[in-house]
């Protein structure tokens, strides 16, 4: 009951994150800024983006959810609270400021710390760290189309 509780918290928390990070991009994605753009030939449709997060959002939750239940320490509270604050200030950072490589910067060290989860963090959660697999490997392509953004601009 524990962890559905805290998977149910973290749901919140997570999609919240995603609507702060979406009303701080200031209509990033569909701004003449971003539209006119060299962009790498591998960057996925927009529909894409929803749909990835909200997938994301759902197996880091389940994952939090256990992580939670199994070791709740000031540590995994202070990870998680970097990891929401990177992954919403990169919204704002890229589309509204429009500070590409401090973008990237931000991303790379959101990507670090999902895998600092993944490595570090996941030992007592048997399966459930796989749940960060899609958080991983989308951060990786994120990270590589802010790279391509920052080179080729």
């Amino acid at each position: 009951m524990k962890q559905v509780k805290l998977t149910f918290l973290f749901l919140i928390l997570n999609f919240g994150g995603l609507a702060i990070g979406s009303w701080l991009m200031n209509n990033g994605p569909m701004t003449d800024w971003y539209t006119n753009l060299n962009q790498a030939s591998w960057t996925p449709p927009g529909w894409v983006f929803g749909v990835a997060w909200t997938s994301i959002m759902i197996c880091f939750s389940l994952y939090l959810g256990k992580l939670f239940t199994k070791d709740y320490r000031s540590k995994l509270i202070f990870v998680f609270l970097v990891q929401f604050i990177l992954n919403v200030s990169w919204n704002y950072t890229f589309f509204n400021q429009r500070l590409v490589l401090f973008g990237l910067i931000t991303i790379v060290l959101l990507t670090s710390l999902i895998f600092y989860y993944f490595f570090k963090l996941s030992k007592n959660t048997s399966y459930y760290k796989f749940l960060l697999l899609p958080y991983m490997i989308w951060l990786c392509i994120a990270t590589s189309l802010n790279l391509y953004i920052l080179i080729h601009n």
